[in-house]
């Protein structure tokens, strides 16, 4: 929510684009209609925002999508009357009278102040330029900017409305927040609004719920998700496949605990550093009886948690500082690196209940996650196989509609760790690796993690959404804190360089784009159920056993469906679980020893030996065919 974040300078405003100044224009506009029609609204805050903006009402009238018609017929008559926005810089004392006489967000002199603009005058710098923006009798407390009338805001339409706390804080006023959108013109508008009902119908929280692949318990909590029998195939399948590329470039699997104590957190410095996104720790029992015994309060405890006075736990946050442990329990020479170490670990964050979605943002999520401890002379090509293997995996998968992003150290700023040679060598392996990968890359200075630069790969799905996945990240931080070593060729010993990779970044996210991304239609070696045999009638269901029995043995995930229904009810209920091949057996295939192919989505494939069609559905299956 753009209002809840740091405040925004003047010179950052100004830097909205074309399409930011047009819906922040609209936004004023839909706030002016608001005001007509109810003429007590008190208005906080209209900032664009992805996808489109908002503004935050307060209001005795419950605003529900019912209302949108009316709202939207007076947005077009002030559209029509093509209203001049006019900026007119002001002192703050006048700013102040203005809003305490009720007139700014308002189209005239109220008996009541403008309730939030006198809170966010207060908030405004002392050295900062005070403006209002007037279209019209509709008067703002905005830095701008604007289009030039309110004629540009033809193309819009009202979205939603939610809830939102005024500034983003729960100990301040509930408002009503009504989401808008707006284009240059109405194509525009209506291709976006066909994006929209086209991700409505690949959200992946009513897919998974429609095909039972996992589900979400209040008995358990929120943001943690329970895997169901078919999608724990999908999950299983993944990570079949990356742990087969795995073991081809001599990663070793290991397998850590969900939990630690909270000294190996403060070390890595996730304690109390990342405090607020992680659950809280967790004192021994016998520290509890202590302290209760001692009559103190939770306070008292998590004081002492922080102080490392009572040892404590925590459930990890990160897999890296237990792969450390595992590198330190022995000595290396310099011949033994690099030292490649994988898991599928579970981690544990602690989001707010109004950031999560479905299994895309969880409480609890599975990384495929790797740590690589090489020396500096080894660091590119170490680069190179983790950037090959995210290829590999969005090969598999063909997504080839990706870009990458290289996030590198700010050269005035002194935030950095480590030695700037390093960092010249790091900067320079990761910027060669992602030249050979033949898409577009962009360099953004000043965003590395104060550790060492890193490489984000951002992938667009089918209808044109961006989705951050694998990320490959340079660490000079982690060895040093944990003050790793190995014996060099000159027998002394030196600091190893550190590597985080995720290809899929955490597997829950990535199933959840893969739903949407297919639409539930799963290439057949990732679909929980490959084939269904369907019967004609019950005088063939003993072939159809039969041919079940040969699938499985085949290593095929078949299911059959023997039931008195018609042939056609039978088709049309495979293709809504959306299984990829059916097989027909009649008295034709039966006799014949054959089967009557039809596919999810090319139909009937004709009739062909039982032998024949096992051979292709497991070549399909051994090549990932897509």
């Amino acid at each position: 929510m753009a209002d809840d974040k740091e405040r925004k300078t003047l010179e950052e405003r100004n830097q909205m684009s074309d399409l930011e100044r047009l819906r922040h224009s609209c936004a004023h506009v839909m706030a002016t209609a608001i005001a007509r029609l109810w003429s007590d609204a008190q208005f906080s805050a209209g900032p664009p925002v992805e996808g489109g903006f908002y503004y935050d009402v307060d209001l005795a009238h419950r605003i529900s999508p019912d209302d949108f018609p009316a709202i939207e017929a007076e947005m077009k008559k002030v559209v029509k009357e093509n209203q001049v926005f006019e900026r007119e810089v002001i002192s703050r004392e006048e700013a102040m009278d203005l809003a305490r006489k009720g007139r700014l967000a308002a189209l005239g002199e109220r008996d009541t102040p403008s309730t939030f603009k006198v809170d966010l005058l207060e908030d405004i710098p002392d050295d900062e330029e005070i403006s209002i923006f007037k279209n019209g009798d509709f008067w703002d407390l905005c830095a701008g900017p604007h289009v030039g009338r309110t004629g540009n805001c033809k193309a819009f339409k009202l979205m939603s409305v939610a809830s939102a706390f005024y500034k983003g804080d729960a100990d301040n006023p509930q408002l009503q927040r009504i989401y808008g959108t707006c284009f240059k013109n109405k194509t525009l508008l209506s291709e976006h609004l066909e994006r929209l009902e086209e991700a409505k119908k690949r959200d992946h929280r009513r897919l998974g719920r429609e095909m039972g692949l996992f589900h979400f318990d209040e008995m358990v909590g929120q943001g943690l998700p329970l895997w169901k029998p078919k999608g724990s195939i999908i999950r299983r399948q993944l990570q079949d496949f990356i742990a087969a590329e795995l073991d081809k470039q001599g990663y070793h699997q290991v397998f850590t605990p969900h939990i630690a104590k909270l000294d190996l957190y403060r070390t890595s410095g996730h304690f109390p550093y990342y405090e607020e996104s992680q659950y809280p720790p967790f004192a021994e029992r016998e520290a509890l009886r202590k302290l209760s015994d001692d009559d103190s309060s939770c306070g008292d405890l998590m004081n002492a948690l922080r102080k490392g006075e009572v040892e404590g736990f925590m459930l990890k946050p990160m897999n890296c500082p237990h792969h450390i442990c595992i590198f330190a329990s022995d000595h290396h020479s310099y011949r033994d690196l690099p030292v490649r170490l994988a898991e599928f670990g579970t981690v544990y964050r602690w989001e707010q209940s109004g950031e999560l979605g479905g299994i895309t943002r969880t409480r609890s999520f599975t990384q495929d996650d790797a740590h690589l401890f090489c020396t500096p002379e080894q660091l590119g090509e170490e680069i190179q196989g983790c950037l090959g293997l995210v290829k590999t995996v969005f090969g598999a998968l063909g997504m080839s509609d990706y870009a990458v992003r290289l996030s590198l150290r700010d050269p005035d700023s002194s935030k950095y760790v480590g030695d700037p040679a390093n960092w010249d060598k790091a900067e320079e392996a990761l910027r060669d690796a992602v030249q050979t990968l033949g898409v577009d890359y962009a360099e953004e200075p000043g965003e590395a993690a104060f550790y060492g630069p890193k490489i984000d790969f951002v992938v667009k799905d089918v209808i044109g959404r961006e989705w951050q996945l694998g990320t490959v990240q340079v660490d000079y931080n982690l060895p040093e804190r944990f003050d790793l070593s190995y014996i060099g060729a000159d027998n002394r010993p030196h600091r190893p360089v550190m590597i985080h990779r995720a290809p899929f970044g955490s597997l829950e996210r990535f199933v959840g784009l893969l739903i949407e991304h297919f639409e539930g239609k799963f290439p057949v070696w990732l679909a929980p159920e490959q084939v269904r045999v369907l019967s004609i009638s019950e005088k063939h269901n003993a072939y159809s056993e039969g041919v079940v029995r040969m699938l499985a043995e085949a290593g095929v995930r078949v299911a059959s469906d023997l039931a008195a229904d018609k042939i056609g009810a039978k088709i049309r209920l495979a293709r809504l679980d959306r299984v990829p091949y059916m097989l027909i057996i009649g008295a034709r295939e039966e006799e014949s020893q054959s089967v009557s192919v039809r596919h999810r989505d090319r139909d009937d494939l004709g009739t062909m030996t039982l032998n024949d069609f096992v051979g292709q559905v497991c070549e399909e299956i051994r090549n990932r065919s897509l």
